[in-house]
Protein backbone atom coordinates (compact mmCIF):
# COMPACT_ATOMS: atom_id res chain seq x y z
CA UNK A 1 0.00 0.00 0.00
CA UNK A 2 1.28 3.47 -0.82
CA UNK A 3 -0.13 6.95 -1.29
CA UNK A 4 -1.73 7.25 -4.72
CA UNK A 5 -2.83 10.88 -4.50
CA UNK A 6 -4.04 13.66 -2.26
CA UNK A 7 -7.43 15.23 -3.00
CA UNK A 8 -7.72 18.95 -2.29
CA UNK A 9 -11.03 20.84 -2.27
CA UNK A 10 -10.74 24.25 -3.95
CA UNK A 11 -13.00 27.23 -4.59
CA UNK A 12 -11.22 28.38 -7.79
CA UNK A 13 -9.78 25.63 -9.96
CA UNK A 14 -7.82 27.89 -12.31
CA UNK A 15 -6.20 29.70 -9.39
CA UNK A 16 -5.28 26.41 -7.73
CA UNK A 17 -3.85 25.02 -10.99
CA UNK A 18 -1.74 28.17 -11.37
CA UNK A 19 -0.33 27.74 -7.84
CA UNK A 20 0.55 24.05 -8.25
CA UNK A 21 2.05 24.48 -11.73
CA UNK A 22 3.85 27.78 -11.21
CA UNK A 23 4.89 27.96 -7.56
CA UNK A 24 5.35 24.22 -6.99
CA UNK A 25 6.53 23.52 -10.57
CA UNK A 26 3.92 20.78 -11.06
CA UNK A 27 2.54 19.59 -14.38
CA UNK A 28 -1.16 19.56 -15.24
CA UNK A 29 -1.71 16.08 -16.71
CA UNK A 30 -5.52 15.89 -16.83
CA UNK A 31 -8.60 18.04 -16.32
CA UNK A 32 -12.12 16.69 -16.52
CA UNK A 33 -15.59 16.86 -15.00
CA UNK A 34 -17.16 13.88 -13.30
CA UNK A 35 -20.93 14.32 -13.63
CA UNK A 36 -21.85 11.05 -11.89
CA UNK A 37 -24.56 11.40 -9.26
CA UNK A 38 -22.90 11.63 -5.87
CA UNK A 39 -19.64 12.95 -7.31
CA UNK A 40 -20.37 16.11 -9.38
CA UNK A 41 -16.83 17.50 -9.37
CA UNK A 42 -14.41 19.13 -11.77
CA UNK A 43 -10.99 17.59 -11.29
CA UNK A 44 -7.50 18.72 -12.22
CA UNK A 45 -4.70 16.17 -11.85
CA UNK A 46 -1.29 17.68 -11.12
CA UNK A 47 2.01 15.80 -10.88
CA UNK A 48 4.50 17.44 -8.52
CA UNK A 49 7.65 15.36 -8.75
CA UNK A 50 6.57 11.78 -7.99
CA UNK A 51 3.43 12.92 -6.16
CA UNK A 52 -0.10 13.31 -7.51
CA UNK A 53 -2.52 16.02 -6.42
CA UNK A 54 -6.19 16.00 -7.43
CA UNK A 55 -7.73 19.46 -7.23
CA UNK A 56 -11.47 19.11 -6.63
CA UNK A 57 -14.05 21.79 -7.48
CA UNK A 58 -17.67 20.93 -6.72
CA UNK A 59 -20.05 21.43 -9.65
CA UNK A 60 -23.23 20.92 -7.60
CA UNK A 61 -24.17 22.28 -4.17
CA UNK A 62 -25.06 18.72 -3.13
CA UNK A 63 -21.79 17.08 -4.20
CA UNK A 64 -19.67 15.51 -1.44
CA UNK A 65 -16.96 18.12 -2.06
CA UNK A 66 -19.47 20.97 -1.66
CA UNK A 67 -20.76 19.43 1.58
CA UNK A 68 -17.19 18.99 2.82
CA UNK A 69 -16.33 22.61 2.04
CA UNK A 70 -19.48 23.87 3.74
CA UNK A 71 -18.52 21.98 6.91
CA UNK A 72 -14.72 22.31 6.88
CA UNK A 73 -13.76 24.84 4.22
CA UNK A 74 -11.27 24.34 1.41
CA UNK A 75 -8.16 22.25 1.82
CA UNK A 76 -7.14 18.60 1.99
CA UNK A 77 -10.24 16.47 1.39
CA UNK A 78 -8.76 12.96 1.32
CA UNK A 79 -5.65 10.84 1.07
CA UNK A 80 -5.88 7.93 -1.36
CA UNK A 81 -3.87 4.77 -0.86
CA UNK A 82 -3.24 2.45 -3.79
CA UNK A 83 -3.63 -1.22 -2.98
CA UNK A 84 -2.82 -4.22 -5.15
CA UNK A 85 -6.36 -5.65 -5.03
CA UNK A 86 -9.21 -3.51 -3.73
CA UNK A 87 -11.56 -6.41 -3.03
CA UNK A 88 -8.95 -8.29 -1.00
CA UNK A 89 -7.99 -5.15 0.93
CA UNK A 90 -11.61 -4.40 1.80
CA UNK A 91 -12.23 -7.93 3.04
CA UNK A 92 -9.01 -8.01 5.06
CA UNK A 93 -9.75 -4.67 6.72
CA UNK A 94 -13.35 -5.68 7.42
CA UNK A 95 -12.03 -8.72 9.28
CA UNK A 96 -10.05 -6.25 11.41
CA UNK A 97 -13.23 -4.27 12.17
CA UNK A 98 -12.81 -1.44 9.68
CA UNK A 99 -16.04 -0.23 8.08
CA UNK A 100 -16.49 1.52 4.75
CA UNK A 101 -18.87 3.99 3.23
CA UNK A 102 -20.30 1.27 0.99
CA UNK A 103 -22.15 3.70 -1.28
CA UNK A 104 -18.79 5.16 -2.37
CA UNK A 105 -17.58 1.91 -3.99
CA UNK A 106 -17.26 2.62 -7.71
CA UNK A 107 -15.13 2.48 -10.81
CA UNK A 108 -14.28 5.83 -12.37
CA UNK A 109 -14.32 6.59 -16.08
CA UNK A 110 -10.50 6.53 -15.86
CA UNK A 111 -10.55 2.89 -14.62
CA UNK A 112 -9.74 3.48 -10.97
CA UNK A 113 -11.78 1.40 -8.51
CA UNK A 114 -12.22 3.08 -5.15
CA UNK A 115 -13.98 3.14 -1.83
CA UNK A 116 -13.82 5.44 1.19
CA UNK A 117 -13.28 4.20 4.73
CA UNK A 118 -15.55 5.41 7.48
CA UNK A 119 -13.53 8.40 8.78
CA UNK A 120 -14.14 7.46 12.41
CA UNK A 121 -11.36 4.87 12.01
CA UNK A 122 -8.80 7.47 10.94
CA UNK A 123 -9.38 10.32 13.37
CA UNK A 124 -11.69 12.12 10.94
CA UNK A 125 -9.32 11.92 7.96
CA UNK A 126 -11.08 10.80 4.79
CA UNK A 127 -9.16 7.78 3.45
CA UNK A 128 -9.71 6.37 -0.02
CA UNK A 129 -8.48 2.94 -1.04
CA UNK A 130 -8.05 2.41 -4.77
CA UNK A 131 -6.66 0.08 -7.38
CA UNK A 132 -6.24 0.16 -11.14
CA UNK A 133 -7.15 -3.33 -12.32
CA UNK A 134 -6.52 -2.53 -16.01
CA UNK A 135 -3.08 -1.06 -15.27
CA UNK A 136 -0.22 -3.32 -14.22
CA UNK A 137 0.86 -2.37 -10.68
Amino acid sequence: MHIDHTGIAVRDLDEAIAFYTTVLQGKLVDRYTNTAIGVETEIAVIHVGDDVIELLLPTSPTSPIARFMKARGKGVHHIAYRVEDLDESIESLKRDGVTFLEDTLRTTAKGRRLIYMDPRHSGGVIVELCDYPTIKQ
